[in-house]
């Protein structure tokens, strides 16, 4: 699964290994393009182009003159000494092995540089070298690494940003409900689990498919569920789905809701009531109309749910597996606003005391 791609399918592996070289060589001399040498080996064109101009050597024919030629050899010998002849006193010099580490994390798992150093320093992963985040930015930018470069960079990609007008349909009648100003500091200050913001994350016009995106306020956590349309009808049945999975204990692992004026919002008693008892399952807030910063940690979810799901995007068509895979990996994904531990471990931690 890729962000660059704003997809969930597996994007290329841009990695080229020793045996990778060899197979060019062969296949270079049998004539074969670069570009079907890039299909032939699942790799990028781009891959393939810069990879055959770093191994590409002059030879002298027997009548004196000059033939180019695709060499292994030399391509793997200046792989291994890639950061090396970069320049002197390279950081990473020749430790190979966190040159790939952190490659792989940034192209193939969409990493930040930021969340790479985060984990091997939250985790204690051991390489011969220590670098820290600034580092690894310059060093992309130096063009330092074989196959890492700007581009696979979320906040640096030179794509012109979209300029649109959003108009947020809201309730003007929902004055009786329980205001985000009630809401005790301890929720406020993220002191204790269990207290969530709601929000939708919407389709492209022709398709009334929805994400409804639940976010655990302390640990980041998000839940994400698709629904048919975004009405008081399909929320209704998402919580009570919930709390038919969790029994009793859904009152504690969702003390209370906070979400927005929404029209699918408004029927505070359909949040709140238990499908099981009757009596309250949990407590609802709501945000002042047009401010989604009260809700911060549910808008920068559906922004990193936006990477993978594209604004325009029918979410009808995106499977039951795929919207898994989008929960998993922004789970999983190390903050730095937890200390590089991703949302499901504090989660989890914070549970179980």
């Amino acid at each position: 699964m890729n962000l660059t791609n704003h997809t969930t399918k597996s994007k290329k592996n841009k990695y080229l290994t020793e045996i990778d070289r060899y197979k060019i060589e062969v296949l270079k001399k049998q004539g074969i393009s670069n570009v079907d040498i890039a299909k032939a080996l699942d790799k990028s064109d781009r891959t393939i182009r810069r990879e055959i101009a770093r191994g590409t050597i002059k030879i002298l024919n027997s009548d004196l003159s000059e033939r180019t030629e695709y060499c292994a050899d030399v391509a793997q010998a200046k792989y291994r000494e890639n950061a090396v002849n970069k320049g002197p006193g390279l950081k990473i010099g020749a430790d190979h092995e966190l040159a790939e580490y952190i490659e792989n994390k940034i192209i193939n798992e969409d990493y930040s540089p930021d969340a790479v150093i985060g984990e091997i320093k939250e985790q204690g992963i051991q390489f011969k070298t220590t670098i820290c985040t600034k580092t690894v930015y310059n060093y992309i930018d130096k063009d330092i690494f074989l196959n890492l470069n700007n581009k696979h960079l979320l906040i640096k990609r030179n794509k012109p940003k979209r300029k649109y007008k959003q108009i947020r349909k809201v309730s003007i009648t929902n004055t009786a409900s329980r205001r985000i100003d009630e809401r005790p500091e301890e929720v406020n200050n993220r002191e204790s689990i269990g207290h969530w913001e709601m929000d939708c994350v919407v389709s492209g016009r022709g398709s009334k498919a929805v994400l409804l995106v639940l976010t655990e306020r302390k640990s980041r956590k998000n839940l994400i569920y698709k629904m048919k349309d975004k009405t008081q009808k399909s929320v209704g049945k998402v919580l009570d789905k919930l709390e038919r999975k969790h029994q009793n204990k859904f009152e504690k692992i969702f003390k209370s809701i906070t979400m927005d004026n929404g029209c699918e919002f408004v029927n505070q008693n359909l949040i709140e009531k238990s499908v099981l008892t009757k009596k309250n399952r949990t407590t609802a807030y709501y945000a002042h109309p047009y401010s989604s910063w009260e809700r911060g940690s549910n808008e920068n979810a559906n922004k990193i749910i936006r990477r993978f799901i594209p604004k325009g995007s029918d979410i009808s068509l995106f499977t039951e597996k795929e919207i898994r895979r989008i929960e998993h990996w922004i789970n999983n994904y190390p903050r730095k606003i937890l200390k590089y531990r991703s949302a499901i471990k504090v989660y989890d931690i914070e549970m179980a005391s």
